[in-house]
């Protein structure tokens, strides 16, 4: 198990082969993003993308479950905050195979719980053909292996 304490700014890694199939590409916008682009070929061809593509909600679904079983599932990981600047860079297309790259960019301990730190990463959603086509910086808290005596900001 990876703690707090573990984790490096600096520490890059890449995880996962993830296929979008064109059948769960179409499950997925029917349920939660019905555009005619992500559900229908003849309407996705007169689009701007020229062909069925994923939803952008999906490719992030996609690339979540790649860094839970590539990173989440090893560390002491308790949630999260949000996601900031998330960007949807290309389309993905039925066929493309997805891979994530995550880089930690800042860490610091948790200013009122001795018990966890906070991590801001850097993910990046891959192409089998090494493009972006995701990014989004998540806001993590990691449990520490041996919590604080007191918190940063305590008295």
């Amino acid at each position: 198990m990876e703690y707090y304490e573990d984790i490096e700014v600096g520490d890059v890694t890449e995880h996962g082969t993830y296929e979008m199939t064109e059948e769960e590409v179409k499950e997925f916008a029917e349920q939660y993003d019905p555009q005619p682009f992500h559900t229908d070929e003849e309407a996705a061809e007169e689009s701007i993308f020229g062909s069925l593509a994923a939803s952008g909600w999906h490719t992030a679904s996609a690339c979540m479950r790649l860094l839970v079983d590539g990173v989440l599932n090893d560390q002491a990981s308790m949630g999260a905050a949000g996601v900031d600047e998330l960007r949807w860079k290309q389309p993905v297309y039925p066929g493309d195979e997805l891979t994530v790259r995550v880089e930690v960019i800042e860490k610091e301990p948790h200013p009122t719980d001795p018990t966890r730190g906070r991590m801001r990463s850097k993910l990046t959603g891959l192409n089998q053909d090494g493009e972006a086509v995701i990014s989004w910086i998540g806001l993590g808290m990691v449990k520490r292996r041996e919590p604080l005596d007191e918190a940063p900001g305590g008295d």
